[in-house]
């Protein structure tokens, strides 16, 4: 037998198993020190009010008879479906729920959706940018050409016309810089991507943290996009679903590639491989769409927005470049002193004990860069920058 090599070509350690390993390592050895973690992006606030209900509701319903739900529907249950398509009608984006599948969360469809893709695609993937996207394709052999991301561009690069590609991954708000498209430079997107006959991949995890009306939320909101891109979301940074799983992935009807829908191979590979989202998942998941649900939800989101403007104001204070946190849950900042994107890693936690996310893990134009989350409580983000003004004051 033979084993993918392809796995080889990767990295040992996925780069929040190497930043967990090291930071447990040092507090072993320093267990007084109080760390503070501003590098994962999970989030702390609890579920909602309004959701927990729902899914106890679909807990009890599972305990009788007259109400228990067996396997479900491969795409998610229609009342899910439904209230996801009446939420992207709020911002005026017309879906069916036909084009809509639930799943268990983004990161897993944003490699799964490579089923439907010949492994001899050309893949464009900006840089630096959040590793999934790389592993999948390298695990599956697939060749990569990078676009580069830079300060000089603000983290946002644009399509270039001598660039042949099949597939384009974007992320807005992105992951990890924070760097939000504005609806032209997305048209430009999509324009390149018709012209190509490519398929943008959009990841829309952070769409809930966008406030200005001026910026896209939705790849649909561009025109032409509905046949040349598919949106991936989820409920974790929205609703706080990290460790309850859900998301939901649009395929739209006239996405076509080869003569093939490819709305319909998705349903056939999800058919296929995939027995659907939990029950009492969906309908907690269908509780965060609600009038009651959004209000609760906002209210933890406004949180997180208020962690990304102490963070952001903490920067501009100490004169450190940074971009990110007015849209979006993250701040990418240079790192100060000239320093590399590890070795700051290491100033921070030895003499003040925060934890933050080495630009360089996310890809080569990432060295000398370093990402802060907005997800930990607020009295823990103002201790940290308490620290940090402290340390470079």
């Amino acid at each position: 037998m033979k084993i993918n090599q392809n796995y080889l070509s990767l990295q040992e350690s996925y780069l929040f198993s190497t930043i967990a390993k090291r930071v447990s390592e040092y507090s072993a050895a320093h267990p007084d020190a109080a760390v503070i973690r501003l590098g994962i992006g999970d989030v702390t606030r609890p579920l909602c009010p309004a959701v927990i209900e729902a899914f106890h509701e679909g807990i009890e319903e599972q305990g009788k008879a007259e109400t228990f739900h067996g396997y479900g529907p491969e795409q998610g249950y229609g009342f899910l479906r439904e209230a996801i398509r009446n939420y992207y009608e709020a911002f005026g984006v017309a879906l069916s729920t036909e084009e809509i599948f639930v799943s268990d969360g983004a990161k897993s469809d944003v490699g799964n959706i490579l089923d439907l893709f010949d492994r001899e695609n050309t893949v464009l993937i900006p840089d630096p940018v959040y590793p999934v996207y790389c592993d999948t394709n390298l695990m599956d052999g697939r060749k990569i050409v990078y676009l580069d991301a830079s300060k000089e561009n603000g983290f946002l690069p644009m399509p270039e016309e001598s660039r042949r590609a099949d597939l384009i991954y974007l992320c807005s708000p992105n992951n990890p810089t924070g760097a939000v498209y504005s609806r032209e430079q997305l048209q430009a997107w999509v324009d390149y991507a018709r012209k190509q006959e490519a398929v943008i991949l959009f990841d829309a995890a952070y769409e809930a943290f966008v406030r200005d009306p001026d910026l896209p939320r939705s790849i649909f909101e561009i025109s032409g996009a509905e046949e040349c891109a598919v949106e991936f979301c989820s409920l974790s940074k929205t609703a706080g679903f990290t460790g309850t799983r859900c998301g939901y992935t649009i395929v739209p009807s006239a996405l076509k590639r080869n003569g093939a829908s490819l709305q319909k191979m998705w349903l056939r590979r999800q058919t296929t491989k995939f027995n659907g989202v939990s029950y009492p998942v969906q309908k907690a998941a269908a509780a965060v769409f609600s009038t009651q649900g959004q209000i609760q939800c906002r209210e933890n989101l406004a949180v997180y927005q208020e962690n990304a403007r102490l963070i952001s104001d903490t920067l501009t204070r100490l004169g450190i470049w940074h971009v990110g946190g007015k849209n979006s849950p993250y701040i990418w900042l240079q790192c100060p002193d000239g320093m590399d994107s590890w070795a700051f890693f290491d100033h921070l936690l030895n003499n003040i004990h925060v934890v933050g996310t080495p630009g360089s893990g996310f890809g080569k134009n990432g060295e000398g860069f370093f990402r802060l989350t907005s997800f930990a409580t607020q009295e823990a983000t103002k201790e940290a920058m308490k620290r940090l003004e402290k340390l470079y004051q």
